[in-house]
């Protein structure tokens, strides 16, 4: 009789403990899942970079640094020059979800050449119309537009060879 008594108790305590796992669970029904689809960005070039005509002197380097503002100036050996082709900031029209904010990525170096010569472009900076001051990032009009300019500084050699000098790079614009 008591092997009984200590099997049913047993029994009663496994029942009792399968009840109680049933019970610790809940179920949510209807929970809601959704998306949101946005215009896509889009960026268009509406100015090439281009810093203008200029000389440097034979033993002296320099650079010729054009702001996003479109100033341009010369340090060292560079001495500038008012004559055709002149200076240009490249410029960018953005599109897309209005009052988005996007980031602009730019490279750390454009190399630019004339037959075997070469020269390089560094401290690329992006100004855009929404912000009004340097920086990579921007905020589209309610309409969904932007735009910017991007600036930078030409390295010259002392005694660069004279030559028409071109280079590609890339702009990349995000949402953030």
């Amino acid at each position: 009789m008591m092997k009984k008594t200590i099997l049913l108790i047993a029994l009663i305590v496994m029942m009792t403990g399968f009840t109680s796992r049933i019970f610790a669970q809940a179920t949510v029904t209807g929970t809601t899942a959704g998306a949101v689809i946005v215009t896509p960005i889009s960026l268009t070039e509406t100015a090439v970079l281009h810093f203008g005509t200029m000389s440097v002197l034979a033993a002296t380097p320099g650079t010729c640094v054009l702001s996003t503002q479109g100033v341009r100036t010369a340090t060292g050996g560079v001495n500038l020059s008012a004559a055709a082709p002149t200076s240009t900031n490249a410029a960018y029209n953005v599109g897309g979800n209005g009052l988005a904010t996007y980031a602009i990525t730019l490279p750390a170096t454009i190399t630019v050449t004339s037959g075997g010569n070469n020269m390089t472009i560094n401290n690329l900076l992006a100004r855009t119309a929404s912000a009004g001051a340097d920086g990579l990032t921007g905020t589209l009009t309610g309409g969904g537009t932007d735009s910017f300019t991007v600036s930078g500084t030409l390295v010259v050699p002392a005694a660069q060879p004279t030559g028409a000098y071109a280079g590609t790079f890339d702009v990349t614009v995000a949402y953030n």
